[in-house]
């Protein structure tokens, strides 16, 4: 809860935002929109609203084109689809080879300030529900005292209206004492009222045109509009930029409805219609009750609406073509906007791709990750390509735990912690529950051992702001340091995704980072594990560091990241793998190594 605090309160600003960018766009395109277009784009909002309560996270564009891409190559070949996997026995004992060690950290606590975010908004969500339940009382009393329309001349001109608007169904018309304008309630089973005050002034060409407005609403189901007005009214009432946009929508819904009557009327009627409000201003009032549509208004909106009608004229087919295409652009940007608000309103926790779809295919490699969820990205150096599992973990952030060493020493190179020749690391004493720890240490045996208190001293000497500095300028992940610098990359604020493990792995093969030659080199053979020419007729090299996130004892997220080295290629990958126990970075580098083997890559 209190992280949903923290993201919810993030996501409004996000939501403020989007916001205006609708309304700016409205008023840019209101020459081309007609006033239901307008009223619809109202409806992309809604669903905007609904993004940071989903329990999935909308697909962005890159996402779409690569699920197209992929799809596409699935349906030529059937050379990506992996249904059984057989461990190289050349590669056996190869995992064996890496050490996997890693301490056991504590959940972390809640954020206090996210929890009185949440119970705040809770509070507010409870008196907003017994706001609502207050009206709708009242408006069940008005149901039980309404009397059926007993006004003959009015039931012909009401049955007049159905057929005139082509309505089969027969909508029940009630007359009450206690309304000064009509509405029309019910979202299964809807129902006019009528004003006995209306009926006992009755004015045909009045009460047809109120009658049309009505039933128009009914045609359009703006009762079901009215519902979720009012729910996400309720769910964002400490938002007054959704107060104000759910305010519009409801000004451009009757206006919308006014426009649905004028298609019915001749041109000589537009200025009767509009008489109609006029006289009727200020007789009637604002509905009271939620989930009901009427002709009411403010005088605000009557003023609007009545401009609206005095200067209407059936758009043409052209101006229909523009207001569609205006309409389709401003969707499209608001659903390249969507995903922010279940990504970026918290701590970045997905990777937004941006690569072409022509790129990357997609594989089936769940046979090797039976009990895990996980996903294995290969990146082919030589031809630009990538092979995916899982886009969806693959893209996903999570904690970098050990192979984030390969970084942090060469942060500690570049700053002179330690060099290339001299790395060097007394132990001070303290005993650590693994053997290869208590003992002195260099580059080479602290990074086969992962040991954590030579990577510990490297960030205390190099400092948190000199590191953010770091992590900012190769972009590593989320690029997030907290306070704690002891544990940020074991299950902390640090999070990177398997796609961004590979891709900086590339820059650091290539040196894209402009570091010193010597320091990314001495980096390279720190993680050097073994070549093949002991048992393989092609030279290879393979590189590669373990992770392994254990959380309250329970190994909860595995890694395993590296490259292999060709005469003639490279092969980078990342393989992460997440369960509520035996989530280890040795079994990450055990199913690497064989789904490498299987694609005869290693």
């Amino acid at each position: 809860m209190a992280i949903f605090g923290i993201r919810f309160f993030l996501c409004n600003i996000f939501i403020c935002i989007i916001i205006g960018f609708l309304i700016i766009a409205k008023r840019a395109f209101r020459n081309y929109l007609t006033s239901r277009m307008q009223f619809n784009l109202w409806f992309l909002l809604l669903g905007i609203l609904a993004v940071p309560f989903a329990p999935f996270r909308p697909a962005s564009f890159t996402q779409v084109l690569a699920f197209l891409g992929a799809w596409k190559n699935a349906a030529s070949s059937n050379k990506g689809t992996v249904t059984e996997g057989v461990l190289n026995p050349n590669t056996s004992g190869v995992a064996n080879q890496l050490n996997d060690f890693a301490l056991s950290v504590s959940r972390e606590t809640p954020s206090m300030i996210g929890l009185i975010l949440c119970g705040i908004w809770l509070v507010g969500i409870l008196a907003m529900i017994l706001l609502v339940a207050k009206s709708v009382s009242r408006l069940n009393a008005i149901k039980k005292s309404a009397l059926p329309l007993q006004n003959k001349t009015v039931r012909l001109l009401y049955h007049n209206c159905l057929r005139e608007m082509k309505i089969k169904r027969n909508i029940p018309v009630y007359s009450t004492a206690f309304l000064k304008s009509p509405v029309i309630v019910g979202l299964f089973n809807p129902r006019i009222y009528l004003p006995i005050h209306l009926i006992s002034d009755f004015n045909a060409a009045d009460m047809r045109y109120m009658l049309l407005h009505e039933l128009q609403h009914y045609r359009h189901k703006d009762t079901l509009a009215a519902f979720f007005m009012n729910f996400f009214g309720v769910l964002y009432w400490c938002n007054p930029c959704v107060w104000y946009a759910l305010k519009e929508m409801r000004n451009d819904r009757e206006v919308a409805c006014d426009t649905s009557v004028l298609k019915l009327l001749d041109e000589s009627e537009y200025e009767d219609y509009g008489n109609t409000l006029i006289n009727f201003a200020k007789k009637v009032s604002l509905t009271p009750f939620p989930f009901a549509a009427g002709i009411s208004g403010s005088m605000k909106q009557m003023r609007q609406r009545i401009a609206n009608i005095s200067s209407y004229k059936k758009p043409s087919v052209f101006r229909k073509l523009k207001g569609f295409t205006a309409f389709a652009t401003i969707g499209v940007i608001l659903f390249g906007l969507a995903p922010m608000l279940s990504t970026y309103a918290t701590e970045q926790s997905r990777y937004q791709w941006n690569i072409p779809s022509h790129k990357v295919s997609t594989m089936d490699l769940s046979a090797w990750f039976d009990g895990y969820e996980g996903s294995f990205v290969l990146y082919d150096l030589d031809g630009g390509t990538w092979k995916v599992y899982d886009m969806e973990q693959a893209t996903l952030r999570t904690s970098p735990n050990s192979t984030y060493k390969i970084y942090d020493a060469l942060f500690g190179l570049e700053e002179g912690v330690i060099a290339p020749d001299d790395s060097f690391m007394a132990w001070d004493g303290t005993n650590y529950p693994f053997e290869a720890w208590n003992g002195n240490q260099d580059l080479l045996s602290a990074m086969q051992s992962s040991v954590n208190w030579y990577f510990e001293e490297i960030d205390k000497q190099i400092g948190r702001a000199a590191i953010q500095d770091y992590i900012r300028k190769i972009g590593y992940g989320n690029e997030i340091v907290n306070a704690n610098l002891p544990s940020y990359w074991m299950q902390g604020a640090l999070k990177i995704s398997p796609v961004e493990q590979v891709e900086l792995l590339t820059a650091l093969h290539d040196n894209r980072f402009d570091f010193a030659p010597e320091n990314i080199k001495a980096v390279k053979n720190s993680i050097h594990l073994f070549s093949s020419e002991n048992f393989s007729s092609e030279d290879k090299t393979f590189y590669g560091k373990t992770g392994t996130g254990r959380v309250d004892g329970q190994d909860v997220n595995g890694w395993f990241v590296g490259y292999i080295e060709a005469a003639d290629n490279t092969y980078l990958f990342a393989t992460n793998i997440q369960a509520p126990e035996n989530a280890t970075g040795s079994k990450a580098s055990e199913i690497s190594l064989s789904i490498l083997s299987y694609m005869g890559v290693w």
